[in-house]
C-alpha cells in the first residue's frame, strides 16, 4: 500500500500563497508510491486545481450533510466533484468542536461523498482526559462506529487524530501512534470483515518534517494528515518523502 499524504490547511491562505506554494512545489521530488491531496480553502480550489501538477489530487475539507437545498453556507459533495475534488475531510475534531458535529452526522456525510464519488476522509480521536484516563480505545471505537454506520468500505479512509496533538506542536509518539492505529483497524475488520484490510489509516496531529520518518517507519500507519506544516511547500514535501522511504 503506497503512503497518503494528505494537506489540510484549514483557514489558512491566498491566492498568492497558492501561487508561492506552487511554484516552490516545481521543484521537489516527490516519489511516484506516495499520494498528495491538497485540501484547501472552498474558495482555493478552482486556484489550486490550476496551479498544481494533475499528479497532486484535490480534496475539500468538509461537505454538507443534504444532498441539495436551503442550506445557506453550505458545500455538496457533488458540487466538490464539479470543483475537481476527489476526496473529502469529514468529521475532523474542529468540525465536531466547533461545529457539535455527532457521530450520525459524519456519516450522513460520508455517505454522501461516496454517492458523488468522492474518497471519504473520516477523522477520530480522542481527548487529553480521555487519554489519561485510559477511555482512548473505547472512545475512538465509538466514534468508528457510529460515524461509519452505513459508509462503503470503498472509498475510505480512516484518519487518526488524537485531538490533544492537533496544533498544539506535540504529536503522539510513534508507539503510541502505532498502538492506536493497531487498534482502529482491529474495529474496521470487526465492522467490516476481512476486506477491512484495503482501508488506509492515516495519523493526524502536528505532523512535521522531523517526526515523520518515525510515525511513517511504523508498520500500522498508512499516511498523515497534515496541518500547519503543509501550508509550506518545502515542509510538505520532506513529510511526502518521508512517506516514501518510510514504506519501503
Amino acid at each position: 500500500m503506497s503512503a497518503l499524504v494528505i494537506a489540510n490547511w484549514k483557514m489558512n491562505g491566498a491566492l498568492s500563497a497558492v501561487e508561492v506554494f506552487a511554484e516552490t512545489w516545481g521543484s521537489v521530488v516527490i516519489p511516484n508510491d506516495v499520494q498528495i491531496v491538497i485540501c484547501p480553502p472552498y474558495v482555493y480550489l478552482s486556484a489550486v486545481r490550476e496551479a498544481m501538477p494533475r499528479e497532486v489530487q484535490l480534496g475539500a475539507q468538509d461537505c454538507a450533510g443534504h444532498k441539495a437545498g436551503a442550506f445557506t453556507g453550505e458545500v455538496a459533495a457533488d458540487m466538490l466533484v464539479e470543483s475537481g475534488c476527489a476526496w473529502v475531510i469529514v468529521g475532523h475534531s474542529e468540525r465536531r468542536q466547533y461545529h457539535a458535529e455527532t457521530d450520525e452526522l459524519v456519516a450522513q456525510k460520508a455517505q454522501l461523498a461516496q454517492e458523488a464519488g468522492l474518497c471519504a476522509v473520516v477523522c477520530v480521536g480522542e481527548q487529553l482526559g480521555q487519554r489519561e484516563a485510559g477511555e482512548h480505545q473505547q472512545v475512538v471505537a465509538a466514534q468508528l462506529a457510529g460515524s461509519l454506520d452505513g459508509v462503503d468500505l470503498k472509498n475510505l479512509v480512516v484518519a487518526y487524530e488524537p485531538v490533544w496533538a492537533i496544533g498544539t506542536g506535540h504529536s503522539a509518539s510513534p508507539q503510541q501512534a502505532e498502538d492506536m492505529h493497531r487498534w482502529i483497524k482491529d474495529c474496521l475488520m470487526k465492522h467490516y470483515g476481512a476486506d477491512a484490510q484495503q482501508i488506509p489509516v492515516i495519523y493526524g496531529g502536528s505532523v512535521k518534517p522531523e517526526t515523520a520518518a518515525e510515525l511513517f517507519a511504523c508498520e500500522t500507519i498508512d499516511g498523515a494528515l497534515v496541518g500547519g506544516a503543509s501550508l509550506e511547500a518545502t515542509s510538505f514535501a520532506e513529510i511526502a518523502q518521508a512517506g516514501a522511504s518510510g514504506r519501503n
